[in-house]
């Protein structure tokens, strides 16, 4: 025990009630202790905070328990948001694609329409093809003849035809007129006999033009064929459905 101890006694029994105690140089030294302990620990959590946001994988391996099961349960809240918005978005994509497959099929049955009216002839044409011009000055082509020019275009590949006025069918037929001439349907045909003719132009030439074709027949009828390709050829007669 050092010398100071039994003076500190002293001073303290010869202190009267409610009187504060001076302070010894050994208090001066607790508080000075005091004062660097409470610094370092400040220090210390200052150190420790700044690691911790610098470091996540540091902060979860120093996190309490409770801290990790309510990080935990924030992740899980969090995962099942996004998966309902996946769901939504699958949602959608779905709706998407059902009606980008309906509206597909309106287009592809509007083309089918487009194209059957057409062959039918209950439809107006435009399209590449050739112009065929019959010049019979004599008037010795019979109902016969012009029907085996029609059946040498679709022999061909002729898509859709017209004989002067009138638009070529399944149904089209072709009759000698009492009077002279040529009736296509019911509708008698004028000199020279126009045919328009909607497809490949090459080909329809060609077909026509072969030894023994519809333009060398019509020459041996005394009547004569000229055939104008053209890359665009509009049909406008049309046919009661």
């Amino acid at each position: 025990m050092s010398e100071a101890e039994p003076d500190e006694r002293e001073t303290a029994a010869a202190r009267e009630p409610g009187e504060r105690a001076p302070v010894t140089p050994r208090g001066r030294r607790l508080a000075g202790r005091l004062v660097i302990g409470v610094l370092c620990a400040v220090l210390g959590f200052a150190a420790t905070a700044e690691v911790r946001s610098n470091d996540r994988s540091t902060k979860f391996a120093t996190a309490r328990q409770d801290e990790l099961v309510g990080i935990l349960g924030d992740l899980s809240q969090r995962s099942e948001r996004l998966r309902g918005d996946i769901r939504d978005l699958e949602n959608t994509k779905a709706g998407l694609e059902r009606d980008t497959q309906g509206q597909t099929a309106v287009e592809d049955a509007r083309r089918r329409a487009a194209t059957y009216g057409m062959l039918a002839g209950t439809l107006p044409a435009a399209g590449p093809g050739i112009r065929l011009t019959i010049d019979d000055p004599r008037g010795r082509l019979r109902a016969e003849d012009l029907l085996d020019t029609l059946e040498e275009l679709r022999d061909a590949g002729a898509e859709v035809i017209q004989a002067d006025d009138v638009r070529v069918g399944v149904s089209t037929y072709f009759a000698d007129a009492a009077s002279g001439g040529v009736v296509a349907d019911g509708r008698l045909l004028t000199r020279p006999y126009v045919f328009l003719v909607i497809g490949d132009p090459h080909t329809l030439a060609t077909a026509l033009g072969i030894p023994g074709g519809v333009l060398q027949t019509l020459r041996n009828l005394g009547a004569r064929g000229a055939v104008a390709q053209e890359q665009r050829i509009v049909i406008r007669a049309v046919r009661s459905p």
